[in-house]
């Protein structure tokens, strides 16, 4: 392995430790452990430290059109050929929980590649959107949460604002 491969396989550790820790600090907030949440959320901080300098030693980071036309390919990837392939495999595995978080993931994917068109489009007129998420399928809504949600059937109660 290369030090590019190093470097790529770090990053993706390290991200993958950022969001398990973020999920460990909710459940101990839930089973009533704040100090061990704030443990989790302070290494999980420190996890994206070391995952932003991975990405910027391996040039990861572009110019603002440079990644959004990155993310929308990725997106791109993920509801076109990764996600339709996992269904499937979950499908023949007969793991319901699986086909549904695969399935919610693939449509919200496909809505991202949107967004991220969109705001290439409008790159530069700085035109103030809002951006609401579903806490339970990812959805992602411009302006004003839905009152049900199409991808989940979640309600509006269930979006949250993202700064």
């Amino acid at each position: 392995m290369s030090t590019m491969d190093n470097l790529n396989e770090a990053f993706a550790g390290e991200s993958k430790a950022n969001r398990k820790y973020l999920a460990y600090a909710k459940k101990a907030d839930e089973e009533g452990h704040p100090q061990v949440a704030k443990l989790f959320r302070a290494a999980a901080e420190a996890e994206t430290v070391h995952a932003h300098n991975h990405l910027t030693v391996m040039s990861g980071i572009k110019t603002t059109e440079e990644n959004l036309k990155d993310a929308i390919e990725g997106e791109i990837e993920e509801f076109e050929e990764m996600y339709p392939n996992f269904i499937e495999e979950a499908k023949a595995d007969e793991n319901e929980k699986a086909v549904w978080t695969f399935d919610v993931a693939n449509q919200v994917e496909e809505i991202h590649a949107g967004l991220y068109q969109k705001a290439l489009e409008a790159l530069g007129n700085n035109e103030e959107v809002d951006y609401y998420v579903c806490r339970y399928c990812g959805n992602t809504v411009e302006n004003e949460a839905p009152d049900v949600c199409p991808v989940c059937k979640a309600l509006k109660s269930d979006f949250f604002n993202v700064d």
